[in-house]
């Protein structure tokens, strides 16, 4: 195919090589480092990412899949946050359409006045004091004023009170414990990563000063610059530039002694969720996120999403230098949950299809209580003595919902050390698929009656849920060559074999997992098989000129990773559950 090249020569580390400066090097591809580099090349400035993993990998990977205003930060006082938040909430659902839609979101809540006391006080010392389950009463006064934040000039609908009968007649499988529900909406976010490599894409669109890489490692610096290692031949070269930024998330402090420059900004918290194939309580969920405040202070979700239902999440401290993972324990809190929420739907072990956590990037909190630390982001500035003139800007925080408008103040403060001016604002601007996507059914039914002529408007309509109009490209290479038909993945009958090969393609995945976990949604839904990894690997060594000692090892790692990471067991062709 044209499209098609032989990429494991790894030309993105060539090409920082072979030019190895940049006047922006930002270090961390999650998805704030992606906006930034993103929103740094739309104004024509000379920037490189790097990513010590793969893009979007660490905690941007294991988010709870939302796009949120943060109605719960309302009780901290954080008016700022919640009023950028809803903002960027509003117009992710209009510039990212593809992959960002609104969520109906439902509160049981099984106390008129609980909360009424300790609320005041957080509010007015920012101090978690007992954690309580929140009431109906402290749920009503939080949901109206948030309603003044949120409705985007009425297109968001107010919420909704509803007594116990009406509750139970809209979700029969709820707790009948309970008095009242409340409903709001939100956004869900179907592909975090897909979200993530758009941007990317963007950014990499924009011009050729505009450089990206994945597995190069930030391992040092001195006067002659920022020591970088290919994490896939353990060579090890120096970039300089005027400013450097580091968007590592969790890992901020672990980059800065990497660097030379120890500090303690970050305190991140441990967040872990659960993908579970329960037919039962995917029906119960009514297509609606279940969302309430645990007696222990914990943000509580169960929400259906791929055909699975998601459950979520846990706020625990945790030291960086240690492996993230899912505890038992964790597993068993969140059936806990689920059976208070709804008490006579059986769950356990056997429905989970894949787990995954990760470590939210927030500020050094010391003593309090990780459910109220700020979720707001700062920027820390140092110069750097053995490199003149250049700086280093530390990112501490930071979300999903708000990637474009920390992007958009982080860029500002970047143009300003360089000297460039702003060009244009990311505010509106569509992202990836997301430019051009059909919103409408007649404009939707347009769109499959002009791709899907030859391909099958069945076929067409899957590429558009799943790349957007990013799908174009796809489907015109997927058409390019007449003498050899497209067939459907042996063990996944919705991918092609030459999709795959077109994301390995054009995505820079270096390893196996990389497209089993963030290039498809694959792992995620519990559709992996051993037959079917071996499958994807071919397809990877063919377009990547891999040996079969090499596909091999893939195999084997990636094998080794979904059991040790992810609970995933792959034996003789079949999933099982660790």
């Amino acid at each position: 195919m044209s499209a098609f090249q032989n990429n494991d020569t790894r030309e993105t580390v060539a090409a920082l090589q072979q030019k190895p400066h940049s006047s922006v090097l930002i270090i961390g591809a999650g998805i704030n480092g992606i906006a930034t580099f993103r929103d740094l090349a739309l104004q024509g400035v000379d920037v490189t990412i790097v990513e010590r993993g793969d893009y979007v990998s660490g905690a941007s990977s294991a988010s709870s899949h939302m796009i949120h205003g943060g109605v719960r930060y309302l009780e901290n006082g954080e008016f700022r946050l919640v009023k950028e938040s809803v903002e960027e909430r509003n117009s992710l659902i209009k510039i990212a359409p593809h992959y960002v839609k609104p969520l109906k979101t439902t509160v049981p809540i099984f106390s008129t006045f609980s909360g009424i006391l300790s609320a005041p006080l957080r509010f007015l010392t920012h101090r978690s004091g007992k954690p309580t389950e929140r009431g109906a009463l402290l749920i009503k006064v939080g949901l109206s004023l948030y309603d003044s934040f949120s409705r985007d000039g009425g297109s968001v609908p107010r919420h909704e009170f509803r007594g116990r009968t009406e509750s139970l007649r809209q979700l029969p499988a709820l707790n009948p414990a309970l008095k009242y529900t409340a409903t709001y909406y939100d956004a869900s976010m179907h592909d975090p990563e897909r979200l993530a490599l758009d941007v990317l894409h963007d950014g990499l669109a924009a011009g050729p000063l505009a450089r990206a890489a994945n597995y190069v490692e930030a391992v040092g610096m001195d006067e002659d610059g920022v020591h970088l290692r290919d994490t896939v031949t353990g060579e090890v070269f120096t970039m300089t530039a005027d400013v450097i930024v580091n968007t590592t998330g969790p890992w901020t402090d672990l980059t800065n002694s990497a660097l030379g420059r120890p500090s303690t900004f970050m305190g991140g918290t441990k967040g872990s969720h659960i993908v579970l194939d329960n037919p039962a309580l995917l029906e119960a969920t009514d297509g609606r996120e279940i969302f309430f405040e645990h007696e222990d202070g914990r943000i509580v979700l169960i929400y259906p999403l791929k055909g699975r239902v998601l459950v979520g999440t846990t706020d625990l401290e945790h030291d960086m230098t240690k492996p993230i993972r899912c505890t038992e324990d964790e597993v068993d809190y969140f059936f806990e949950l689920i059976a208070h929420v709804f008490p006579d739907i059986a769950v356990d072990r056997s429905d989970i299809v894949f787990r995954f956590s990760g470590v939210r990037p927030l500020p050094r909190h010391d003593d309090e209580a990780p459910g109220f630390v700020s979720r707001d982001y700062r920027i820390e500035k140092s110069e750097l003595t053995e490199l003149p003139g250049s700086t280093l800007l530390s990112l501490v925080g930071g979300k999903w919902t708000t990637f474009r408008a920390l992007a958009e103040h982080l860029s500002t403060d970047i143009l300003g050390l360089i000297g460039q001016p702003r060009t244009q604002s990311t505010e509106g601007l569509a992202i990836g698929g997301g430019k051009g996507f059909p919103q409408t059914d007649a404009a939707r039914q347009v769109w499959l009656t002009s791709h899907g002529e030859e391909l099958g408007r069945e076929r067409a309509a899957q590429l558009l849920a799943r790349y957007g109009t990013r799908a174009e490209p796809l489907i015109a290479e997927l058409l390019a060559d007449e003498e050899t038909q497209d067939a459907p993945l042996t063990g996944a009958a919705d991918y092609s074999r030459r999709e795959i090969a077109y994301l390995v393609a054009t995505e820079q995945p270096v390893h196996l997992q990389d497209l089993v976990l963030r290039r498809t949604s694959l792992a995620f839904v519990g559709a992996l098989s051993t037959s079917l990894l071996e499958e994807l690997a071919g397809i990877m060594a063919e377009v990547l000129g891999w040996s079969e000692a090499r596909t091999a090892v893939e195999i084997a790692s990636t094998r080794a990773d979904l059991a040790e990471v992810h609970g995933v067991q792959l034996e003789s062709g079949q999933l099982t559950n660790a």
